[in-house]
């Protein structure tokens, strides 16, 4: 059996590549969207209110799941939502007075 010896500096790298990988994991889950979004949480990310968050979901703008009383909504649905209304840019070539 060979004996290893460990020195100082060895420490010193592990725990230099430890605390590398720890700090690569921990970005990693806060940049990680839920899943599923609660309404409060739809009504602050598209800015509206309850009202017009109702309406969506009568009118079929945006899905959802009904699970104990509680309305959970789709993060992907939201951002298909957003991209299927996304407008371009009107260019004015005509001026600022538009003549």
């Amino acid at each position: 059996m060979a004996i290893s010896i460990i020195t100082k500096e060895d420490l010193q790298e592990f725990k230099t590549e430890l605390l590398e990988s720890m700090e690569k994991l921990l970005q990693g889950n806060t940049s990680e969207q839920k899943l599923w979004l609660r309404t409060s949480e739809v009504k602050e990310l598209l800015h509206v209110s309850s009202g017009t968050l109702q309406n969506m979901r009568i009118n079929g703008t945006l899905s959802y799941s009904k699970v104990g009383g509680m309305l959970y909504y789709n993060y992907k649905d939201i951002q298909k939502l957003m991209t299927d209304f996304k407008r371009s840019p009107v260019i004015n070539t005509h001026g600022k007075d538009g003549r």
